[in-house]
């Protein structure tokens, strides 16, 4: 069974630009992401999808980002 949800939310969590920068790569900030996270759930919202995405960065670099989509 699917759920239907009335309203949808997106969020977009990068990986920091200096750490790619300086270190080639920093990781996602997950203690952020889990706030972010925590804060939406106790506002009623549940995940729905989330896909990770690899962008280039400053023409030498990587950088990834989460991209969660919430529904309520």
């Amino acid at each position: 069974m699917t759920a239907q949800f009335k309203e949808y939310k997106v969020l977009h969590v990068v990986e920091g630009g200096c750490g790619t920068i300086f270190l080639g790569s920093s990781g996602l900030p997950l203690q952020k992401l889990e706030a972010e996270l925590n804060r939406h759930a106790s506002e009623g919202w549940q995940l729905v999808f989330q896909v990770i995405e690899k962008k280039r960065f400053a023409l030498f670099w990587n950088r990834e980002a989460v991209i969660i989509t919430l529904g309520r």
